[in-house]
């Protein structure tokens, strides 16, 4: 399929799966509105390259999400510089990880702002010129840990159930408005991140990197295979597709 003409806005996209998203979103014809943390010149350097690779607009803006007033001054960048936003990929989160009598009450309000971003935005997505337009996307990136949990992540655990919760609720909000809003529940990812846990784990155990891997897996999915940045970002694209016009309020596991 393609994009082309269409502006997305991809958060936390300066790495790992928001990255992999923004480069199949902009493979597709897309415009890209980058967001994320990392060293400016690395940044700059990300958005040539996607620029020159794919031959479409790419600009960039660190807004801190955990911000209104910066939430608010993204989607208006976003709109004045690319011409609008047809397609929103809510990417960006963080993570603490603690027992809950441990748990600092700061985090858990942290975990939940960095994670409110769709909610902030759906309302301009409304108003943008996507509407009536027959393509307006919203795709929150929640986790596995949307549909299950794990020890020691009751922020995460809880910020993610909360966008799944979310998702559906503006799907049906929005379902005859041309915009369709769904989730993507991904198990484990191999991010830059990822490996250099694996690395760490190798070298406390006195393994290797790939017995590190096979433990790692078993221990949260069934499939003993990590999923990538880049078929995350297909079924980003798929979704953003004229055959996935009435999948919407989707919790898919990847």
């Amino acid at each position: 399929m393609t994009l082309e003409g269409k502006v997305a806005l991809v958060t936390g996209s300066t790495s790992g799966i928001g990255l992999g998203i923004a480069r199949s979103l902009a493979g597709a014809g897309a415009s890209i509105m980058m967001n994320g943390f990392g060293d400016a010149d690395e940044i700059e350097t990300l958005r040539a390259q996607l620029c020159e690779e794919f031959g479409v607009s790419v600009a960039f803006d660190g807004a801190d999400l955990s911000r209104r007033d910066e939430v608010s001054r993204l989607v208006g960048e976003t709109i004045d510089v690319l011409g609008g936003i047809d397609v929103l990929v809510n990417n960006a989160g963080i993570q603490f990880v603690a027992p809950i009598e441990e748990f600092p009450e700061e985090r858990l309000g942290g975990d939940h702002r960095a994670q409110s971003l769709g909610r902030l935005l759906f309302d301009e997505i409304r108003y943008s010129r996507n509407e009536g337009q027959g393509l307006g996307r919203v795709i929150n990136v929640a986790s596995a840990h949307g549909l299950v949990a794990s020890p020691y992540k009751v922020a995460y655990v809880a910020a993610k159930h909360g966008l799944v919760g979310a998702t559906k609720v503006a799907a049906l909000e929005l379902a005859n408005q041309g915009v369709t809003v769904n989730a993507i529940c991904p198990g484990w990812v191999l991010t830059p991140l990822v490996e250099r846990q694996l690395l760490d784990r190798a070298e406390q155990a006195g393994t290797v990197v790939e017995v590190e891997m096979e433990r790692l897996l078993a221990e949260k999915q069934p499939m003993s295979k990590f999923t990538t940045p880049e078929s995350i970002g297909a079924m980003a694209v798929f979704l953003c597709s004229d055959e996935a016009e009435t999948i919407t309020g989707a919790a898919l596991f990847h």
